[in-house]
């Protein structure tokens, strides 16, 4: 057990200065166990600034890991940024850990740790486990408390039926910054917390998105690098306000039954001088092999997952954003990258494992502990896997040998899906194997269907240009791709701004062309991606089998020629289930036949080419004419196929 105040009183030390420091602390000789094998997930009780009253002074305790350090002071405004006036207490358990109670400090004080290095060497360091942080381009801590009356019982209560994988998926993908500004030509303004509670929540609400993921708010300096290198792991980020105010952003989300997924970067931090690269003036949180603590990719560092601290101090940080900020579910980024210790590496510039592989079997120990602790200790969320690769079972529990996520990123659909939906239409019936060849290894994960941020960036043009023909046949190409994308199995996970048909590729420096819905094309483009997602949600064909076999059915893959593709999803019910069928030519079908085993009786429920949509409105299915074919439960469908159009039928 810690001491209590009253044991630690005759070891309190006062140093020369208006704010004494009182050796105090609050580890357990089994939280030093913990923290050093990688197997506490609740270190940022202990680690960091905690306001506290001790001895009837009130005041904030700090602690932080630095094991290689010779002497560490808390520097800030309360003693003029000026290092050894206060000063921290080494653990004599070798522990590297240092702390001290510092009387007097508000809440609100910003601060920094001045670290003396082995070598000598004198750093400046924000707090890793700080709560908050300086907007930047400052770069200090701040002590503050995540005090906060939570009103989303009903939410947290029943949200283990929103987030399972028998429940529909449609994510909206948003960069907090860039959806919406206060002055749109102005890259150093943002929305307040608050405001984009007021903004963004309605508007995902209105387009049926049952779940919404933020790139990374954990506070990073460099707007550029979109959140994905960060330096605050558990701080939002200070740009829009302080930490209740996401509390309260998230909290209303829940109140409109949406749920909040975060973007999270365990595998690679920048190199900020402030930050966690040579923390304590040695590798502390990297890998010191540069072969493994590098990434060339993005000129970043890698964490050491062979520390017990480390892990400690990222599988904790996933579990803060759940426990603290009521998070529903987190998107790992970069899985591929920790995964394979040659992942972007040449001959000779990467080192095997133990047994001559590929694997970084400590981070593969890491990603399974991670799993393994979010499931146990909050069952009612989701983890999910960016890995692009081939590695098996990512989304398999880890008793069953996978890493256990929840689901992943299935980036091959993605590859395949656009570089066919390029294609002129008179040459698609050539590439069809690249529209089916997602089913021929769906079922080996529970695969989320991404057309992510990085699909609109770098020269890879926004989604509407990325459909060939002129305007109309653009938009409806586009209509049609949305129309397979919320009727193929699995999750499914739309950019902001593509759900309207933006026309410039994403910039994080302004807003969306919220411009272009005076436009009856890109208005209607995003009343179709909303009736879709409604049609998600209130099918449960579309959803209840989403990750499992029973749930898809090919109904006609013969018509190659005519670029006409049928299929059946199922639901638990057969009386649930739904046909899709696209017609991938500029050409109308009318009077096409097509064969369903069941029902005698069918309708439309949704035709892609409606005028409501900005489709051509001319080719609909009012009345479906059904005869049986006179083989067992076999009926024949005769249908009219709307030009680059996809319709649904039950």
């Amino acid at each position: 057990m810690a001491a209590t105040a009253d044991q630690r009183y005759e070891e309190v030390h006062f140093v020369d200065s208006t704010k004494p420091v009182w050796n105090y602390s609050l580890f357990t000789d089994e939280d030093i166990r913990n923290f050093q094998a990688g197997t506490h997930y609740r270190i940022y009780e202990l680690m960091g600034s905690h306001r506290m009253t001790v001895l009837g002074k009130e005041g904030y305790y700090f602690a932080v890991w630095a094991p290689n350090a010779t002497a560490i002071s808390v520097i800030g405004n309360f003693n003029n940024w000026q290092p050894y006036q206060h000063p921290l207490f080494v653990r004599l358990d070798h522990s590297g850990i240092w702390e001290g109670f510092i009387p007097g400090i508000p809440t609100g004080e910003s601060y920094k740790y001045h670290i003396k290095g082995y070598n000598g060497g004198e750093l400046d360091k924000g707090d890793p486990y700080s709560y908050f942080w300086e907007m930047r381009p400052r770069t200090a801590s701040i002590t503050w408390e995540l005090n906060y009356f939570w009103q989303d019982a009903d939410w947290m209560a029943s949200r283990k039926a929103h987030n399972s994988l028998d429940a529909p998926w449609s994510i909206y993908e948003v960069h907090l910054a860039s959806w919406m500004r206060p002055d749109p030509n102005d890259e150093e303004r943002y929305n307040t917390y608050a405001q984009i509670r007021e903004l963004l929540v309605p508007y995902v609400k209105q387009m049926g998105f049952t779940h919404v993921e933020l790139m990374p708010v954990m506070e990073h300096p460099f707007d550029g690098s979109w959140g994905y290198q960060g330096t605050g792991y558990y701080a939002a980020t200070s740009r829009f306000g302080d930490p209740q105010g996401f509390m309260a952003l998230v909290e209303a989300f829940h109140k409109e039954g949406i749920g909040v997924i975060l973007d999270w970067v365990p595998s690679h931090f920048p190199y900020d001088y402030h930050g966690l690269y040579l923390f304590d003036g040695a590798n502390t949180y990297e890998y010191a092999d540069m072969r493994k603590g590098f990434h060339p990719d993005w000129n970043s560092y890698i964490f050491n997952y062979s520390r017990g601290e480390v892990k400690s101090f990222l599988i904790s940080n996933a579990r803060f954003w759940l426990d603290k900020y009521h998070i529903d579910g987190i998107r790992v980024d970069a899985v591929s990258s920790m995964l394979k210790l040659n992942y972007s590496r040449k001959a000779g510039g990467w080192e095997p494992n133990e047994y001559g592989g590929d694997g970084n079997l400590e981070a593969i120990a890491f990603i399974k502990d991670l799993n393994a602790t979010v499931f146990r200790d909050f069952p009612d969320v989701q983890t999910i896997a960016e890995e692009a690769t081939d590695w098996p079972g990512v989304s398999r529990p880890t008793f069953a040998g996978g890493l256990g996520f929840g689901m992943k990123w299935m980036m091959g659909w993605m590859h395949d899906t656009l570089d066919y939906f390029k294609l002129d239409p008179v040459h698609r019936r050539h590439h069809q194997d690249k529209f089916t060849f997602s089913m021929m290894y769906y079922y080996d994960e529970n695969f989320v269907l991404p057309l992510s941020h990085d699909e609109v960036v770098h020269g890879k043009s926004p989604m509407l240009y990325k459909m060939p023909g002129d305007d109309w046949q653009k938009f409806a190409n586009l209509r049609l791709l949305y129309t397979y994308m919320l009727t193929h199995p699995g999750g499914k996970l739309l950019f902001m701004g593509n759900e309207f048909g933006a026309t410039t590729e994403w910039n994080y420096k302004t807003e969306l062309p919220w411009g272009l819905l005076k436009y009856d094309s890109h208005r209607l483009l995003k009343d179709c991606v909303r009736d879709l997602n409604g049609l998600l949600r209130g099918e449960p064909a579309l959803y209840e089998n989403q990750f499992n076999m029973y749930g898809f059915e090919w109904a006609d893959l013969r018509h190659r020629e005519e670029g006409v593709i049928v299929y059946r999803r199922k639901g638990k019910d057969t009386a649930s289930d739904v046909l899709v069928i696209l017609n991938m030519t500029p050409t109308v079908r009318r009077d096409w036949k097509v064969y369903a085993r069941g029902k005698d009786a069918w309708k439309e429920i949704f035709n892609s080419d409606d005028r409501k949509y900005w489709g051509t409105g001319d080719t609909n299915n009012p009345a479906i004419p059904v005869r049986s074919t006179g083989e067992e439960d076999w009926h024949e469908l005769t249908v009219h196929l709307p030009p680059l159009g996809g319709i649904v039928l039950k």
